[in-house]
C-alpha cells in the first residue's frame, strides 16, 4: 500500500471516527473532523502533509493514490 493510499484511509477512518464520537458523546467532536478536512485541503494546494513525512520516515513507499495494481 503507497503512502498516498494510506493518507487517504486513515482520513476517511479519522473523519468517520469523530462523527461516531459527535453522535455518540459530545458535538465538539465535529471540531475534530473539520480539523481534518482543512487539513487535507491544505494539503492539496501546498503539498504539505504532516502524516505522510512519518510515513516515508518509516520506510513506506510513495506512489500514487489513483494507479491500480494491472502493470
Amino acid at each position: 500500500m503507497s503512502i498516498e493510499r494510506v493518507v487517504v484511509a486513515l482520513s476517511g477512518f479519522m473523519i468517520l471516527l469523530s462523527l461516531a464520537l459527535a453522535y455518540l458523546v459530545s458535538p465538539y467532536w465535529l471540531a475534530f473532523a473539520a480539523i481534518i478536512g482543512l487539513n487535507l485541503s491544505q494539503s492539496a494546494f501546498t503539498g504539505f502533509c504532516p502524516i505522510a513525512y512519518v510515513l516515508k520516515a518509516v520506510g513506506m513507499r510513495p506512489g500514487s493514490a489513483s494507479s491500480t495494481n494491472a502493470r
